[in-house]
């Protein structure tokens, strides 16, 4: 898969940022944990996604939230190679491989994922030579620290400086192993290692702190920062996130976001088509 050619045909024929669909087959993921460990449940999610008009899915086996445990390679391999077969089976659409193993890249691009997401931006042992010899795209993105203990005592001198170096220097990274600078994209990890105020500063600059060389994911949907700022009580629960979410993806895109991950498809897409066509 060829990224630049397949985000161009997206937007050409959508007329809108691609909208990236998250299926998270995990029992303890912040959001959606549980609701797609069993075939019926990710048959309907993923069915429901491709008529509300989803790009490309987004699956992954284990949780990054804040606090979250490591699990296994089998346990992620377990969860994840099943997930691939059938969406590859539903929908014949682009899968992205949420993971930082190595392994588990290799093992779901050769089952039919064709987009590596790493949250660790491919710093794992081996991770940069397997994603080159796969030549599939890439999303680097930046964290601060564990997901156990990143929300932990988070400072920068910078966020926008430590974000934007980090990812040019990861970039760097990714061309000297190999991987071929067009099929590279950025996500600068809101919400990881991150709080409110870093990343509204991020999300404020989003339109000039990249090389627009790099198509930019931007990844807020039900987070935490969305409460915040709609001032919810810890009562709340991330579903109830969702009008949020869609406000922030609009904002997104309008500042050149090129791929929105995202829960809630079609509140996201409709959303997008009204921007466009008032913007």
């Amino acid at each position: 898969m060829e990224l630049h050619a397949w985000l161009e045909r997206v937007v050409e024929s959508r007329k809108r940022a691609a909208v990236m669909g998250i299926l998270n087959v995990t029992p303890d993921s912040f959001s959606d944990g549980g609701d797609h460990v069993d075939t019926e449940r990710l048959r309907r999610s993923v069915e429901r996604m491709v008529m509300d008009g989803v790009d490309v899915f987004d699956i992954g086996g284990e949780s990054t939230r804040p606090g979250s445990e490591p699990v296994s390679l089998q346990q992620e391999l377990d969860r994840v190679i099943p997930a691939i077969e059938l969406v590859k089976e539903l929908s014949g659409l682009p899968i992205s491989i949420d993971t930082y193993k190595p392994q588990v890249m290799k093992e779901a691009i050769e089952c039919g994922a064709s987009i590596i997401n790493d949250v660790n931006a491919l710093q794992e042992d081996n991770a940069l030579e397997i994603a080159a010899s796969l030549d599939v795209p890439v999303c680097l993105m930046h964290k601060k620290g564990l997901p156990k203990t990143m929300q932990q005592q988070v400072e920068y001198d910078s966020v926008l400086d430590d974000v934007e170096s980090f990812l040019m220097n990861r970039v760097n990274a990714c061309i000297d192993a190999g991987i071929r600078q067009e099929q590279i994209m950025l996500d600068p990890g809101f919400g990881f290692g991150k709080l409110l105020t870093h990343n509204q500063n991020i999300f404020q600059n989003l339109d000039r702190l990249f090389d627009s060389s790099y198509p930019l994911l931007v990844g807020v949907s039900r987070k935490k920062m969305i409460g915040e700022l709609l001032e919810f009580s810890d009562q709340k629960t991330a579903k109830e996130r969702v009008y949020g979410s869609v406000g922030a993806a609009v904002v997104a895109a309008i500042k050149g976001a090129k791929i929105l991950r995202v829960h809630d498809v079609k509140q996201t897409v409709e959303a997008l088509k009204v921007a466009q066509a008032l913007w």
